[in-house]
């Protein structure tokens, strides 16, 4: 699905990656689960590009549901897949922490443990390679996806920022969809290792002239920067 010029959406409000496409190639922002991968192909197929067209991944952080078919794209193209160094274990199958208990809903959190699992999630491999990003940069990528480091979710984190498509992705650093609760808006994500680091990171969007800010789970956002955090600030105090 496209979302505006060179960027498309692949997924849907439960799990998304998304695709910046420039003249010069493609970049894939996070790679959901693996039964995605037949959505990828469907949508370059729909925009009439080849898979070899994707120059490489970048991953918001390393958390399964969001390395997805990585691996397989990596191997087979043999392109880079770049994640925050403090989350490179992690994508490359390390176990992460446990997570303080979240509040959950019966059918919501039914509705995503069945579609996930429909989509692969008991049988994601683990990156065999990635490359580490350090601080902030701006990645030799279509798109010149630029790097912000935004520890909390994981201590690897990051947003990545596409001034081009006037984007910036948060991965799980927050959601407007709760996967466990099936409540929506601008909120903490669930499965977070530190929350209060988490919200704090938030902060370091201010300022970006951006028209989406767009989530691994949930709707993307297009209310501005401030507008957002204003509202996940206020779910926050309930």
């Amino acid at each position: 699905m496209q979302l505006s010029p060179g960027l498309h959406r692949i997924g849907d409000d439960i799990v998304a990656a998304h695709l910046i496409v420039a003249d010069d190639g493609i970049t894939l922002v996070d790679a959901a689960l693996p039964g995605y991968h037949r959505d990828l192909l469907r949508e370059l197929e729909r925009i009439g590009r080849p898979v070899t067209d994707i120059r490489g991944i970048v991953l918001t952080h390393g958390d399964s549901d969001h390395i997805g078919f990585a691996e397989r794209l990596r191997t087979e193209l043999g392109i880079p897949v770049f994640v925050g160094a403090a989350d490179a274990d992690r994508a490359k199958g390390a176990k992460p922490p446990a997570t303080p208990p979240d509040p959950k809903r019966l059918l919501p959190m039914l509705g995503f443990l069945l579609h996930a699992a429909r989509k692969g999630m008991v049988r994601i491999p683990p990156l065999g390679e990635v490359r580490p990003v350090e601080g902030e940069q701006v990645l030799d990528l279509p798109g010149a996806p630029r790097i912000v480091p935004m520890p909390g979710h994981s201590p690897g984190s990051v947003a990545v920022h596409v001034p081009g498509v006037r984007a910036v992705f948060v991965g799980d650093e927050l959601t407007t969809r709760n996967v466990l609760t099936g409540r929506v808006g601008p909120q903490p994500a669930p499965f977070t290792d530190d929350q209060a680091t988490s919200s704090a990171s938030l902060d370091l969007l201010r300022g970006l002239d951006v028209d989406w800010v767009i989530p691994g789970h949930g709707a993307p956002w297009r209310g501005g920067v401030d507008s957002l955090i204003a509202s996940y600030r206020s779910a926050e105090a309930r």
